[in-house]
């Protein structure tokens, strides 16, 4: 095996990484949708966006791979990122530099790999990749298709970077802070993570806006488990996730507390948009077309009151979410007024 060597603009790049606030963020719906698009377009088992950091490389978006991450010395897209074109190896095994990659001789034993640079600010990220276990090839138009995904990937990422939400984020929280407030799994962030973003947004919001609090717990989850296993649990955990955070608006927050309970924080101007909202969640996780069986959720909603704590309120959500099941489940339930 041959490990990439590190770029020639290695401080730079690694920086215009840092300043996208793309590393260890919750998934995104658009990019989700770009690698989605690429699976199908290429008919590979796998497509990425991976960004190639300091010693990992980090999936922002991925479509049959659960891992999140590997190490940098065995990418394929470290090496992808030295040149401006795409890195295309047909049969991997047959390849010196990746013949003996734990990646290649073991799961999941890429053989295929096609890698399209991400530039952003002049600065190559990340790939927009392609992988399969049999070898193939890509005729001229399969390359310029892949180009222009990675083109799309690459207008997105650099307006993204843009948002007064991505702002904030990079304000509140560094890089190492991330990385320990991320759910690996269904890439949302954990009861740490909701904590601090909302200490942020309470500090900001001055009156301008209210909290609303919806709590999703997945209906007749153990039974997935209990039936298929934990591994499609997993799945499920991670289409759920996905598809509630397709509906969410820009800045809205959604992680997961644990098991297959999640809370979604949303900023209101006016408390009459909230039972909406919940409602779109609910549908969201209803029609997902990739869960392994049908799969519904109950909520319960509460909105932030003057002079109550958010553990307070998010109890009352919980206690809403409760009732839900109560009636029969797959149903959405306001809490009633604090105290």
């Amino acid at each position: 095996m041959i490990s990439a060597p590190a770029h020639p603009n290695e401080r730079r790049r690694l920086r215009a990484l840092d300043d996208l606030v793309l590393l260890d963020t919750p998934a995104d719906p658009y990019l989700d949708a770009i690698v989605r698009l690429a699976s199908r377009i290429f008919s590979v088992e796998t497509a990425l966006i991976s960004l190639v950091a300091e010693d990992r490389q980090w999936f922002k978006a991925r479509v049959g791979l659960d891992a999140i991450e590997t190490p940098r010395e065995i990418s394929f897209c470290a090496h992808a990122i030295l040149g401006d074109q795409q890195l295309v190896v047909e049969n991997a095994a047959k390849d010196v530099r990746f013949s003996d990659n734990p990646l290649v001789s073991g799961a999941p034993s890429i053989q295929f790999y096609a890698g399209q640079p991400l530039t952003v600010a002049g600065e190559a990220i990340g790939t927009l990749c392609l992988i399969d276990r049999n070898s193939k090839q890509l005729n001229d138009v399969e390359l310029k298709n892949l180009k222009d995904l990675a083109l799309l990937a690459e207008g997105y990422i650099s307006m993204r970077g843009q948002t007064a939400h991505i702002a904030q984020l990079r304000k509140v929280l560094d890089g190492e802070q991330r990385r320990a407030m991320l759910d690996p799994l269904t890439q949302t962030w954990n009861r740490l993570g909701l904590r601090k973003l909302l200490d942020s947004w309470q500090v900001e919001a001055d009156g301008r806006f209210q909290l609303g609090i919806a709590y999703c717990d997945l209906d007749h989850f153990k039974s997935i488990n209990d039936q298929y296993g934990h591994a499609v649990g997993d799945r499920v955990l991670q289409g759920a996730a996905r598809a509630l955070s397709e509906v969410l608006r820009e800045g809205d927050l959604i992680g997961r507390l644990g098991g297959e309970e999640f809370v979604v924080l949303v900023k209101l101007e006016t408390v009459s948009e909230m039972p909406g909202i919940a409602e779109r969640l609910r549908e969201a996780v209803e029609q997902a077309a990739d869960m392994h069986s049908p799969l519904t959720v109950s909520i319960g909603t509460a909105i932030l009151e003057k002079g109550e704590t958010f553990d307070q309120a998010l109890h009352r959500a919980d206690q809403a979410m409760y009732q839900a099941k109560k009636n029969g489940r797959n149903n959405v339930i306001a809490a009633v007024s604090f105290p």
